[in-house]
């Protein structure tokens, strides 16, 4: 639309990301030497054809299963060995490139497993504070720690007149974010605050949010299981850990639950604020039928054949209406409020539609 210098991360005030979202957010907003985008959305498209079988070896799956008493043997060393491939080659790619340096503001979802909190890094705390300002490749490094060993690192600056060293221990945000869009409030009003002009000239501006998921087949896995209170009553720790992948299909919907009440809220208070007209909200999220529930939702088979399956889901998912989620149930319903823009569009007429805002934006910031 504007070119093919366009770089997506000149289009939003703000990008969060967690876990594959965290690398995708940093790659976008990582500057080159010009200060200009690295990459494309097209190169990082091509990073996960090309790469994506290195870092997500299928065999890290495999291997755990066979060994339920965690991290031992050849396990280990296999993880190791695509840790330090994924390590070297996002930092060869990312290079030197920190926190506070990111051409968009972004923020990044990560949990210390060592001070059991969550760290969310953010190109505004970088600017802030020293000590909050790690290199890209250290926090999006981090992956499901099923599937990969934590990741450590330490950042080091010199604090008046006092060496100062924070140290990290960490593993996938998804343990606290799955859905950073809740991060993504709070670190927009520190924003806000500090750049008021971004919300509108003379007061008329608006606000558009999109929310990328990566699917979700929780829904189609649990009716494959038709787990009920009967069956779970006989699991001891075992079985609850084997039953609910890692306890991983509780907290996800568990967490993805909240986030929907919490951003229905927000959307709904930010709307009586500013009126149902200047509040513009696209999320696009594929749920699983249970024939996908397999291979094609695993977050490891990264063979170029399943992306290719991933890409035809996506582009499946264009065609389709967009959806709202209903906030009660979690269930993918038609768009009936009048005021949403997006209402009737199919999600590749909506995408249209924000790229059109967003490009027509952009062009009014470059002539104020």
């Amino acid at each position: 639309m504007d070119g093919p210098e366009a770089r997506v991360a000149h289009y939003f005030d703000l990008i969060c990301g967690t876990s594959t979202g965290g690398l995708i957010t940093a790659m976008l907003t990582a500057p080159d030497e010009t200060n200009h985008a690295r990459f494309t959305a097209q190169e990082i498209n091509s990073f996960y054809f090309d790469h994506g079988a290195s870092i997500f070896p299928e065999k890290n799956r495999q291997a755990l299963y066979a060994r339920p008493h965690g991290y031992s043997g050849s396990y280990v060393g296999h993880c190791i060995m695509h840790r330090t491939y994924t390590k070297l080659y996002i930092r060869e790619k990312l290079g030197q490139t920190r926190m506070s340096e990111t051409i968009t503001p972004i923020a990044i979802t990560d949990f210390d497993l060592k001070k059991k909190t969550s760290c969310i890094f953010s190109t505004d705390k970088a600017k802030d504070c020293v000590m909050e300002n790690p290199l890209l490749s250290d926090v999006c490094i981090a992956a499901a720690p099923t599937y990969f060993p934590p990741h450590h690192f330490q950042v080091k600056a010199k604090v008046g007149e006092v060496e100062k060293i924070q140290e990290y221990n960490i593993i996938d945000g998804g343990i606290a974010a799955n859905n950073p869009l809740n991060i993504s409030y709070n670190m927009l009003t520190r924003i806000l605050s500090r750049n008021p002009q971004l919300f509108g000239r003379g007061g008329d501006g608006e606000v558009l949010i999109i929310s990328l998921g990566t699917g979700s087949s929780t829904r189609a896995k649990a009716q494959k299981k038709d787990t009920t209170a009967v069956s779970a009553a006989k699991w001891g720790l075992y079985h609850w850990a084997k039953e609910t992948v890692g306890f991983t299909d509780l907290f996800r919907p568990a967490q993805d639950d909240m986030v929907r009440y919490t951003n229905d809220t927000v959307i709904s208070l930010l709307r009586q604020l500013l009126g149902r007209d200047r509040i513009h909200y696209l999320r696009m999220q594929t749920i699983f039928t249970s024939d996908q529930a397999s291979e094609v939702s695993s977050m490891d088979v990264a063979s170029k054949e399943n992306l290719r399956a991933l890409v035809q889901v996506s582009e499946d998912l264009l065609k389709e209406q967009v959806k709202e989620e209903n906030v009660e149930t979690g269930c993918l319903e038609n768009v009936v409020d009048q005021a949403n823009i997006f209402r009737g569009d199919t999600n590749e007429q909506a995408v249209s539609r924000a790229a059109e805002l967003l490009s027509t934006e952009r062009r009014a910031r470059r002539h104020t």
